[in-house]
């Protein structure tokens, strides 16, 4: 009889762990799923379409800077008449202050020029030409150094003025790429990219092809299909530089006083 209520008892005391476990279970089923309503509010939170996205805010923050260029340009075009009719200079010192205007790159600039267009070779591109392997994504898109390489050349074939897409180079421009996205002076662009020069387009062609980047970067145009076009133009103007010309640098920190 002791057997038999041993065995009978035994059952149950195993069964009562498994209800706890269930319960608990459900317990904690419940948690997460009050946490994750709280969390997306009821939006999808298995995508990001509810976020700002990176590429987003770039574009915003490119925007806004082209309005705060206009809005600087316009302040700038104010204080140089101001200056003009108040500051009491000479004919000749007015003079320089214009061929010093010029070489700046703040004025409008007319004359014969070139344009070098550069672009991605398409998404599928394969190899070209006998002998060449087939293209690394890398391969097949602009980068930094070919839109350098580009204005290098530009500059080293006596061009008196620069501008890369919509905007014109001063001393500090800096060319740089993000992946395949070109960053000028607070804006953003995406290909295809142009350069344009104004100067003697003959000098300006043979800087072009002298250029030992250049060379190696037609090697990719030949092999993978990478953009390249180059235009000339008997008149052409390009715009003054309407930026901030400010410059910045870093000061030595000072020790403490003990």
């Amino acid at each position: 009889m002791s057997n038999s209520d041993d065995s009978s008892a035994g059952p149950r005391r195993r069964a009562r762990p498994v209800r706890l476990l269930t319960a608990a279970v459900f317990a904690l089923a419940g948690l997460i799923f009050v946490t994750s309503f709280n969390t997306s509010k009821g939006t999808n939170i298995r995508t990001d379409a509810s976020l700002l996205k990176l590429s987003d805010l770039i574009h915003e923050r490119s925007q806004s800077n082209l309005e705060l260029e206009k809005s600087t340009a316009a302040a700038r075009d104010q204080v140089d008449a101001l200056a003009d009719r108040d500051n009491g200079s000479t004919r000749a010192e007015d003079a320089k202050l214009a061929a010093l205007r010029a070489a700046s790159g703040t004025e409008e600039l007319t004359g014969k020029a070139v344009t070098v267009t550069l672009n991605d070779a398409p998404p599928n591109a394969t190899a070209r030409i006998p002998n060449v392997p087939e293209p690394q994504p890398n391969d097949l898109v602009i980068h930094q150094q070919d839109l350098q390489a580009v204005v290098n050349a530009l500059w080293q074939g006596g061009a008196e003025g620069i501008q890369v897409m919509d905007q014109r180079l001063i001393s500090t421009s800096a060319v740089r790429c993000v992946g395949n996205t070109l960053i000028l002076q607070g804006r953003v662009y995406s290909p295809p990219y142009k350069v344009t020069a104004v100067g003697d387009p003959g000098a300006l062609k043979k800087a072009l092809a002298a250029s030992p980047a250049l060379q190696n970067y037609q090697l990719y145009v030949n092999a993978y299909g990478l953009g390249w076009k180059v235009d000339e133009h008997k008149a052409l103007t390009l715009p003054g530089y309407s930026g901030t010309v400010d410059l910045h640098y870093a000061k030595p920190l000072e020790p403490a006083t003990p």
